[in-house]
């Protein structure tokens, strides 16, 4: 294959990206009539042609890539930043998202009892399928970060059976926090508590869904040998935004599981909060009063 250098980051302009985000904000309009009417149709339409955009977008990207060669160093260093910028909005996300979920923890208002968790609601055990889920998302982060140095060294069986277990433990995490949120004691209208913590751990487990297909890709490209030890961006892009699922996942972890689990156990055995929590409570009351 001869590669061709090509000296701009946009390659061709490609009508795709408009498409795609046309059709994502007219899906909006689908949500709301689903959410409204009960009638999904719309949504799950839109749903499909966003795929098929998106579809026909990569599938142009790896054409570009694998066949005509223009990915020189410099379209590369564009991918590379957009996959950054991509991820930093993305931890914007999980920021408003943590934001909600402290400001409720340290500032209860009065409908759910001046208390957190609120009155009532029994949180998840960290130490039961929370923390099998860690140890599942921690145990793919290290099979994928080993799959790249396969390739890295040209070791495509190694690189294959990495990336196939990394995928397989992403699908077990997402069968596991669906049982979860079935077993679970509360739902997403039982307060604050329900919806903050359903839409952060929700939200996570579509990126798991999206990650595990992102490596699923990979998996696939790199079995037909479209990828080399010089050229994978694309499996680069992915396993960094796995990483990204996993250190979410831990900060997921420690917040909305353990901490809530523990608060309200040490305030129920004990008969007190413990001080720092308490000063860290006064300290943001102060901060952003109700």
């Amino acid at each position: 294959m001869t590669w061709q250098y090509h000296p701009y980051h946009i390659i061709f302009p490609r009508p795709w990206p408009l498409i795609r985000g046309g059709l994502s904000i007219r899906s909006l309009l689908g949500i709301v009539i689903w959410v409204t009417r009960k009638s999904a149709r719309l949504f799950l339409a839109r749903l499909r042609l966003i795929t098929l955009a998106s579809f026909l977008w990569w599938r142009d990207v790896s054409r570009e890539r694998s066949w005509q060669g223009f990915h020189s160093h410099q379209v590369i260093t564009g991918l590379r930043l957009g996959i950054l910028l991509f991820i930093a909005s993305e931890v914007l996300f999980f920021f408003s998202f943590f934001w909600t979920f402290f400001h409720r923890s340290l500032a209860p208002n009065l409908e759910i009892g001046r208390s957190w968790p609120p009155i009532g609601t029994l949180p998840l055990n960290p130490f039961q399928v929370p923390l099998l889920n860690t140890v599942i998302l921690l145990s793919s982060g290290i099979r994928v970060t080993w799959s790249h140095h396969a390739i890295l060294k040209n070791n495509n069986k190694t690189t294959s059976i990495r990336l196939l277990i990394t995928i397989i433990l992403g699908i077990y995490f997402t069968l596991l926090q669906a049982w979860e949120y079935w077993d679970a004691s509360y739902s997403f209208a039982d307060s604050i508590f329900g919806s903050s913590f359903f839409l952060a751990t929700g939200f996570h487990g579509l990126h798991v869904i999206i990650g595990t297909a992102f490596l699923l890709i990979s998996f696939l490209r790199h079995k037909i040998n479209l990828f080399s030890r010089n050229h994978h961006i694309g499996f680069e892009i992915s396993i960094w935004y796995w990483h990204f699922v996993d250190v979410v996942w831990l900060f997921l972890y420690t917040f909305l599981y353990w901490w809530s689990y523990f608060v309200i156990n040490i305030s129920s055995i004990f008969g007190f909060q413990p001080k720092s929590f308490l000063k860290i409570t006064k300290l943001y009351q102060k901060l952003f009063p109700l």
